[in-house]
């Protein structure tokens, strides 16, 4: 086979339309996933637990605080506020997630940023998402289980139910008893 020059610069100009065809629609893509509404799961998330905008309906309704979790690679989840009554019950509803997730901020407040559903009975779901599975022995301690985070008030780069956020840090973490 005889390429030519003219037949090796065609090949090379359409690969370069076609990346960035590509790069242009992981942008859109990216960008829509991460706007408020993308996904009705979130939506309804946000409508069921907006009460724990103020971290102190967290504690009326019987969250602890464990300590602000980092990822290895970057990102984190927050302060998780647990609900050990709700770890517990096995039980999935979208209005008592077994953990509400906060970002620590500069001047020590904390921003709500996400919830997390735990379960130890699966293969689980809520809305038709999958859990994510939790094999043991884990850093938590627990047993095998199942969980799902919901970022409904803090968009991530890396997918609404992703474990970890690379938008969020640790950073301010105080001590877990604000």
């Amino acid at each position: 086979m005889n390429i030519t020059p003219d037949f090796c610069n065609r090949l090379l100009m359409a690969a370069a339309a076609l990346t960035a065809c590509t790069t242009f629609a992981q942008a859109h893509q990216d960008a829509a996933a991460s706007m408020s509404g993308a996904s009705p799961l979130a939506d309804k998330v946000r409508a069921a637990n907006s009460r724990f905008l103020d971290v102190k309906a967290a504690t009326a309704e019987g969250y602890a605080p464990i300590p602000c979790a980092s990822g290895i690679t970057g990102g984190a989840m927050g302060i998780h506020y647990v609900n050990g009554q709700y770890l517990k019950d096995d039980k999935i509803d979208i209005a008592r997630p077994e953990a509400v997730m906060y970002e620590p901020m500069a001047d020590g407040t904390l921003k709500l940023v996400a919830v997390e559903y735990i379960t130890s009975k699966g293969p689980a779901s809520l809305d038709g998402q999958l859990f994510n599975f939790n094999s043991a022995p884990n850093r938590y301690g627990l047993g095998e289980f199942y969980e799902l985070h919901v970022w409904a008030w803090k968009g991530n780069p890396t997918g609404t139910f992703a474990d970890m956020n690379p938008k969020v840090s640790c950073e301010h973490a105080a001590s877990p008893t604000q």
